[in-house]
């Protein structure tokens, strides 16, 4: 681990460069790694989730707790621990696709035994993958999975804008007003949030009951469902149908599915009926 060192004076009669944070001169050393970078690329967790790790000390480089975040280390001689565990960066990263069904929690152990992802997973891959993002305890649909944190940090950033598409049943019927509120934008907690594309979807006879398919490009805690309450609908079912083009097709609940290239690059593409608007971020897998 390579801990800051004072700037050398600058010769007489030299012109002095501006000061340099030496956690940015670190970056560009190629020797050298970010340590919540490092932590992703162990398949540990994704990069928002190191830091987190990192501030909670729970990580170790050669024996000592480190607490920031900017702290670079060189892979190949320190040795880097998460709760006192070896971690090496991973070579052959894995992606998954999961639908997670209903009464399931997005995590990958429960101290209290609710059912949680690690129950659907085979042995090999259970050790070896964390979700990306997150689906409620009440919803159900497309989880992606994977030991990659750099693409976990790419899909799951809100900068990308990556759309998630939502098959949505209410408890009443949709109006017009109502749609027009939720693509402007309704106050949620977090501030505003507003829908991509809102459709009613003919689904079932009920003439108690709208199903509609809402696309957002945020992944705020129980987003839809407070959106909806905005415009005065409880949700009654929910199920994340595909996050960019990736979809869930054929599955089936508690099934999942592993990824190839092409795959991958449907996460990055917009839904056919967002075409017409801004080009979203691309993958930079190969």
């Amino acid at each position: 681990m390579k801990m800051n060192s004072p700037r050398p004076p600058a010769p007489r009669g030299s012109k002095p460069k501006p000061a340099v944070k030496q956690q940015y001169s670190q970056q560009r050393s190629p020797k050298l790694l970010r340590i919540n970078k490092f932590i992703a690329q162990t398949g540990v967790a994704s990069r928002r989730k190191a830091e987190e790790l990192i501030s909670s000390g729970r990580v170790q480089v050669n024996g000592k707790t480190v607490y920031e975040l900017g702290v670079s280390i060189q892979p190949a001689t320190d040795k880097v621990t998460v709760d006192h565990k070896p971690v090496r960066i991973q070579t052959d990263h894995l992606y998954v696709a999961f639908y997670k069904p209903e009464k399931v929690l997005t995590t990958l152990k429960d101290p209290e035994g609710r059912p949680c992802l690690t129950d659907f997973l085979p042995e090999k891959l259970k050790t070896r993958l964390f979700p990306v993002g997150r689906l409620d305890w009440d919803s159900e649909g497309l989880l992606l999975l994977t030991n990659d944190g750099d693409l976990a940090q790419q899909v799951a950033h809100p900068k990308t804008g990556i759309p998630k598409t939502y098959l949505v049943k209410l408890n009443g019927h949709l109006k017009s007003e109502h749609i027009r509120k939720l693509l402007n934008g309704v106050s949620i907690i977090g501030g505003k949030a507003k829908a991509l594309s809102v459709t009613q979807v003919a689904r079932g006879d009920s003439k108690k009951y709208d199903w509609v398919r809402v696309v957002i490009d945020e992944g705020r805690n129980r987003q839809i469902r407070q959106m909806m309450a905005k415009v005065g609908f409880d949700v009654k079912r929910l199920r994340r149908t595909a996050i960019g083009r990736l979809a869930l097709g054929t599955m089936e609940k508690g099934q999942f599915q592993l990824l190839g290239p092409m795959d991958l690059k449907k996460i990055f593409e917009s839904p056919l009926n967002l075409r017409d608007k801004k080009p979203r971020a691309k993958s930079t897998k190969k």
